[in-house]
Parts: structure tokens; sequence; C-alpha cells
């Protein structure tokens, strides 16, 4: 009886006690709607006037430099001499190599003299075979040492002409690396040649702007020097790899119709013309990142959010471009990002 009293009481408390279901505030969120517009930037990029052509000009041989008869910015032309190392070593090994040749033709002139006297020794039955034998060898060995002689010759004689160092185009002295009374090595450094002819200009381009680069309708090449006057680029070549420091691409544009005015070194603005592309607009603070994947909240139709990725494109102040992952018409949060969990209910803070 006191058992079936006190359940009855449990049951009593039960049905008295208010409704104590637990609910979770919506968070209030800013979104926007997505709408897809074409999007036609006016990108432009700085870039330097450089030649398509640079060689660094060296010596061929080892030497101390004697003489350096150009300057940073002179012109020159092909043949004309650079510089000059000092040519008494030259000389002196060139001189040398010619006194071991004459005497290795003296050599080979006795060689043969001895041969031919052989020659009608053994006719006459005089000598052995084997005598004969060994003079013949003598005599190809002596024909031997005089070819090497002379092989050796020529090679001090062109070393000596290598003290010379002469332009093999015509073109701009742009750097000297070396200065008069130096000891510089074969193939090291000393000038650098920029040829002439063809100019270009050199722009870093950021890895999502690539593609944009490579679909613009014309390209646009003004001198900070002589901004009034527009010249026409085409893109020669994009490096394969980005810098490891900047992480954008060293890409080189012709110039299509240069002047006299166009000189290296200037400054020049890169202008791409006619590009548009489809896209979704979204201030920055719509993206969440996980890892390095690029993420938005989408506001579903019954005031929920969901994670979705998404591929971005370029980038405008304080906009950003979404290429792919949203369609237009869908609802995007662009403040409290951070704060969000997957199925959250949020408030709307404009008006839907």
């Amino acid at each position: 009886m006191r058992t079936l009293s006190l359940l009855a009481s449990l049951l009593l408390v039960v049905a008295c006690s208010p409704n104590a279901e637990h609910t979770t505030p919506a968070r209030p969120v800013r979104t926007v709607v997505a709408t897809v517009e074409q999007l036609a930037p006016e990108v432009s990029y700085s870039g330097e006037v450089v030649a398509r052509y640079v060689t660094p000009l060296s010596f061929r041989v080892n030497g101390k430099l004697a003489e350096r008869r150009v300057d940073v910015g002179s012109r020159v032309k092909p043949g004309q001499t650079l510089a000059r190392l000092e040519l008494e070593d030259l000389n002196l090994n060139a001189a040398s190599q010619q006194a071991a040749r004459h005497a290795a033709e003296s050599e080979l002139a006795r060689a043969k003299a001895e041969y031919d006297r052989y020659v009608q020794l053994r006719e006459k039955k005089l000598v052995s075979e084997l005598d004969f034998k060994r003079i013949e060898t003598a005599l190809r060995v002596a024909e031997a040492q005089y070819e090497q002689a002379l092989a050796q010759s020529r090679v001090f004689d062109n070393q000596a002409s290598y003290g010379q160092l002469t332009a093999d185009a015509a073109g701009v002295i742009t750097a000297i690396q070396a200065e008069v009374g130096q000891v510089v090595g074969a193939g090291q450094p000393v000038m650098t040649l920029a040829k002439a002819g063809e100019r270009e200009i050199t722009i870093d381009v950021p890895e999502s702007r690539i593609d944009e680069l490579k679909k613009a309708a014309e390209i646009l090449i003004t001198l900070w020097a002589n901004p009034d006057v527009a010249y026409k680029g085409k893109v020669r070549e994009i490096a394969p790899d980005a810098d490891r420091v900047t992480r954008t691409y060293t890409t080189r544009i012709s110039i299509l119709n240069p002047d006299d005015a166009v000189q290296l070194g200037m400054t020049a603005t890169v202008s791409l013309k006619g590009v548009a592309n489809a896209g979704i607009k979204l201030p920055l603070t719509a993206l969440y990142q996980i890892g390095a994947k690029p993420m938005v909240w989408i506001v579903g139709n019954d005031e929920k959010v969901s994670l979705r990725e998404v591929s971005i494109g370029q980038f405008y102040d304080n906009d950003v471009v979404i290429l792919s992952g949203l369609n237009g018409g869908e609802r995007v949060v662009t403040a409290g990002v951070n704060r969000l969990v997957e199925g959250q209910h949020v408030a709307l803070m404009e008006a839907p």
C-alpha cells in the first residue's frame, strides 16, 4: 500500500512539471545572394624593358685583366675589342711550343734521311731486316711527334689570340663584372652584352592570374617615361615554375612595334584588355578555410547552414571571385563564418 502511494506521488510530480524541451537560439549572420556576372577587370602589371638575348662575355683562357675598353651603357659592334688580358705569358707559351714544333720537325727530317739511307742499304742487302724495321719504326715515331707538336703549337697560337675579348654581335654592355688588375678564370663572366634587336617586358604574374593572361584579347604596353604612347604586346614565354619566394611566374611580353624610345631598363606597364570571366563576386569575409581548401557557408531554405568547397579566382580589393562550387541565387554567409557549425540554425540580419 505504501509502495502504491509513492508511485502515485511520482506520477503527479511528472504530470505537473512544465515542458523542459531545450531550444538553441538562432545565430544572427549577414548574408548575400550569389549573382553570376561577367567580370571584365582592368588588369595591369609593372615590368622592365629587357633584351630578348643577353650574353655573359668571358675569356677562354686564364689571365690578368690588363685593359677594359668599354663601360656600362657602351654600344658595341661585332668584332669590336672589349677587353684584353696580359699577353706576355700567352705569347711565351706560344713561342715555347713553336720551338718544340721546330725541334720535332728537325727530328723528323733526320729520321727520314736515315730511313732513305737504310732503304738503299737494304736494296744492296747490307743491313738486316731487323735493323731496317727499327729505322722504319723510328721514322713513324718522329712523324707522330711532329704531328703532335704541330697540333699543340696551333692550340697555343689560338690561346694567344684568346687574350682579346671581342663582341660577337652588336648591342649594349649592361654590366661589368671584372676590373683591370683582376685575375680572371676561363669562362668567368667579365661583362654582359644585351644584343641589339628584340625588346621585351618582364613581369611577375600570380598563379591565380595565369589563365587570365592567356585569355587576354589584347596586351598594351606603356612606358612610364612616355605614357601617351601605347605599344602592342604578345606573351612569348611563361616560366614553367614559380619563384620560391614570391610564388609568381616570370613572364616575358614581346613588344611588337618598338621604336627608338624603348630603351633597356625603362619601367613599363603591361595592361590586359578584353579579359572577361564569368564568376560570382563575394566579400573576402565570406571565405572559410579548412586546411588549404577555401569554403563558404550556404544558407538553405530551412535557414540552416552547410559548408561547401569552392574554387576561387582573382581578388579585387576586398572581394574575391568564385569560379566554381557556387550557383547563382544561393545565399552565402558573409559575416560570422568562424562561429558556425554544420546544420546550425541562423537568423538573417537582412531582409530575405
